[in-house]
């Protein structure tokens, strides 16, 4: 494997770890992992890049090594913590984006907001979330209350073996040796020998408000960079995120510059399932 380092930053008043990998002095690309997961996810697919990169994957808020806040998480959190992290890792120039899911999410966002930040944009199972329905908002609030005053948690796990199994349950394309490898990093090992996962259980919170398509539309289309979205067959997400087919069309129709891409036998954490095939389709498309 190849190695990486931890580096720290102050980021919006928050300890922030950004893993790197390569020289600092090659090309930057910017990997942003998803829900409940690390910086390290990527590993799988750095070690598959052909080309010398400068690879910085930051862990998000609350996950990993990065500090928990206090006032808890909204996307556009997410959306800022980027502006400011590339601010002081690529204050001058146009950077490479790839996100995974919730990162890639964070990554198309930001870069209809921010259109000359992004040179080339990599959403692997990013498509947006579904659109709700404005009725179901005094549900959607009542529901977040009532987990507020609750608040979720985690259950420990018995070893990081047993971490391990519980990766290769949720996705069993999972290889053994990858999925041990995860778990160091997914999970934290206790004096006791249990492992309890590093990511803040409010990211279990459900949202208080209700998503509006129309609006991620808009966004897209202010995005002047390319796009790949990647398509992995045996996921959920596409089901997931667009009501049909024809919600699915109108998404992709708001870039203005977009190639979609399939792997076969892969799950929505297709960089884990495939990721040479993944790191091929990104260094075809980034210049």
């Amino acid at each position: 494997m190849r190695p990486s380092q931890s580096h720290y930053l102050t980021i919006r008043g928050l300890r922030y770890h950004v893993r790197a990998w390569g020289d600092p002095a090659a090309p930057k690309l910017f990997m942003l992992h998803g829900w409940m997961d690390v910086s390290a996810s990527f590993q799988f697919l750095v070690d598959a890049l052909e080309r010398d990169w400068h690879v910085l994957a930051p862990d998000w808020r609350g996950y990993g090594l990065t500090e928990w806040p206090q006032d808890g998480y909204w996307f556009q959190d997410y959306v800022a913590d980027l502006d400011a992290l590339l601010a002081a890792l690529a204050p001058d120039a146009a950077v490479h984006l790839v996100g995974h899911s919730l990162g890639g999410n964070v990554a198309s966002i930001y870069a209809g907001v921010r259109p000359h930040r992004v040179k080339t944009l990599v959403s692997l199972e990013g498509f947006g979330i579904p659109s709700g329905v404005t009725a179901d908002a005094p549900g959607k609030l009542r529901k977040w209350l009532d987990a507020v005053a609750d608040p979720p948690g985690w259950r420990p796990y018995a070893s990081l073996a047993e971490a391990a199994d519980r990766l290769q349950k949720t996705n069993p394309h999972l290889r053994r040796d990858r999925a041990e490898f995860l778990a160091g990093h997914w999970a934290a090992l206790q004096p006791d020998g249990s492992a309890r996962l590093q990511a803040d259980p409010r990211h279990k919170l459900p949202f208080p408000t209700v998503s509006h398509g129309e609006e991620w539309l808009h966004i897209w289309r202010e995005v002047t960079a390319p796009v790949l979205w990647v398509l992995a067959t045996g996921s959920h997400i596409k089901a997931w995120a667009t009501a049909n087919d024809e919600d699915w069309h109108r998404r992709m129709g708001a870039f203005r510059d977009l190639r979609l891409e399939t792997i076969e036998d892969a799950s929505h954490m297709v960089h884990h399932d495939q990721p040479e095939q993944v790191a091929a389709l990104i260094e075809a498309f980034v210049p």
